[in-house]
């Protein structure tokens, strides 16, 4: 009995240890397995944080790319946008005054306009064989008062047979020539009607060259063309016939005109008269771009002798001018006419006129010009230079005989 109880301690003696073991045993292989487990999962974590942080830079690489490109089309689309606030506002600044420019044009042409006719000449002409017949021309003419009168191209007028001048509003009437000058080639026709726009006349004194210049006539027939240019150039002269007097301080533009403008308009910016069309320099008979105009001082003057006296009455002073090769500015009197204006304002031969009635005169053409604008009749300061000093005298301008008759 006692013996079976020890076997049985034995047994469970062993029977325990082997649980032990077992126990011992497994918990080993657990922990073996944990430890691997731990591994091979420390192995993945440390793999997808590191596909992580991969992905993260990538990701912040793609961003700082996308980015830049970003600010770089951002830049481009804010440049093109400034730029184009910038011809915006370059053409918003520009369009006022080109349209003010327009608008001035328009304004100017509409108010000149009126005071400029269209001249339609009847003429007679000769043809080689000696055979007369009719001929005709057209020309432009300038409104001087309300009464009829009109100034034009002596060229235009002088030799017509019949004259049909056009208003602006279509209406025509029969003209009669009052006078002409061929030395200025002016000229004042009459139409019977009251009532009309007189144009306004200014001086060309205050004038510069590059100042706005329009033209109004009727070139070809084509009544009331408006063309626009600037003054080219003041004071250039024209000897076109050794029997006439040259074509003095005239006005040069490009302002376009053609035959047919002649006796037309040439304005300011204001509206105001400054010239009558007259020639034009070209090898085709048209346009090319110079012009040229009698100033409206020596216009005026002349159309107001015409409208007094039926004909120009031109002054004289007497004397023959020579060349003047010396340093001082003006014009060498060579000889002195005896009983004339010079000689009895005391001008001898050998004397150089600088100033006359307070111009400046540099050459024989601007004496010319000057006595142009004056009147018979009038008393002027001139200005000499003699031995070297210089003298002011007193003459009252006449008129030559020659003229006269």
């Amino acid at each position: 009995m006692e013996r079976k109880i020890k076997y049985k301690k034995i047994i469970y003696f062993i029977v325990v240890i082997t649980v032990i073991v077992g126990l011992i045993f497994s918990i080993t292989s657990c922990s073996s397995i944990i430890s691997l487990l731990e591994s091979k999962a420390k192995n993945v974590i440390e793999k997808s944080i590191n596909e992580v942080e991969q992905n993260k830079n990538q990701t912040r690489s793609n961003e700082k790319q996308q980015s830049q490109a970003t600010e770089s089309v951002s830049g481009q689309e804010t440049s093109s946008e400034t730029d184009t606030k910038g011809l915006e506002e370059s053409l918003k600044s520009d369009l006022p005054i080109l349209a003010e420019f327009d608008e001035a044009i328009s304004t100017v042409a509409e108010r000149v306009k009126p005071s400029v006719v269209n001249i339609k000449v009847t003429v007679l002409e000769e043809d080689i064989f000696g055979n007369v017949r009719q001929g005709s021309g057209v020309g432009s003419g300038i409104i001087y008062d309300d009464s009829g009168y009109i100034i034009t191209n002596n060229h235009v007028v002088a030799n017509a047979q019949q004259l049909l001048v056009t208003l602006y509003d279509g209406r025509e009437f029969p003209a009669k020539l009052v006078g002409a000058d061929k030395n200025t080639d002016i000229a004042v026709i009459k139409i019977d009607v009251n009532n009309l726009k007189p144009a306004s006349f200014a001086t060309i004194e205050k004038l510069k060259v590059g100042q706005l210049a329009i033209a109004i006539g009727s070139p070809f027939g084509l009544q009331q063309t408006v063309t626009v240019g600037v003054i080219s150039a003041l004071g250039r002269e024209v000897l076109y016939s050794y029997e006439n007097l040259p074509m003095v301080d005239l006005i040069q533009t490009d302002a376009a005109i053609n035959p047919g403008n002649s006796g037309g308009a040439l304005v300011n910016s204001s509206g105001q008269v400054i010239g009558v069309n007259t020639m034009i320099y070209s090898t085709t008979g048209q346009s090319a771009g110079i012009g040229f105009a009698i100033p409206s001082d020596t216009a005026v003057n002349i159309a107001n002798q015409l409208i007094k006296y039926g004909r120009a009455r031109i002054p004289f002073i007497g004397i023959k001018m020579g060349n003047n090769t010396t340093e001082i500015k003006g014009v060498m009197v060579q000889a002195v006419i005896s009983g004339k204006p010079a000689a009895k304002a005391g001008i001898k031969a050998g004397d150089i006129i600088t100033e006359f009635d307070g111009v400046a005169i540099d050459s024989p053409f601007a004496l010319i010009a000057q006595l142009l604008r004056h009147n018979v009749g009038d008393v002027v300061d001139i200005k000499i230079y003699r031995k070297g000093e210089y003298k002011n005298l007193k003459l009252e301008l006449a008129e030559e005989l020659e003229q006269a008759s």
